[in-house]
């Protein structure tokens, strides 16, 4: 399975649809993850899964605010919705080992 970390700029409206599923009240202290890249910097992010994928969103104001955002659009505008990313682009993801 392939595991990406993802900064919420680069999240299109799948991934942002599967955080709603997942947090739909939110996220709290409990399901933030925290660890080191390769960097050494300390990442906290939030888990959602695909079939193939694991995506470690990375958290923040910005984040929420994405998040409330995007549950607030009308279901029936959620198809006519722009993403929020055409992509996501491989120089934001990080592959973890």
């Amino acid at each position: 399975m392939i595991r990406k970390i993802v900064d919420y700029q680069k999240l299109n409206t799948d991934i942002l649809n599967l955080l709603i599923d997942k947090f739909p009240d939110g996220y709290d202290d409990s399901d933030i993850i925290s660890f080191r890249n390769a960097q050494n910097e300390v990442i906290e992010a939030v888990e959602v899964k695909t079939e193939d994928t694991i995506y470690l969103v990375k958290v923040g104001k910005r984040l929420v605010q994405a998040m409330e955002d995007f549950d607030n659009t009308d279901a029936s505008n959620k198809e006519e919705a722009p993403e929020m990313a055409e992509d996501l682009s491989d120089e934001f993801d990080e592959d973890l080992d």
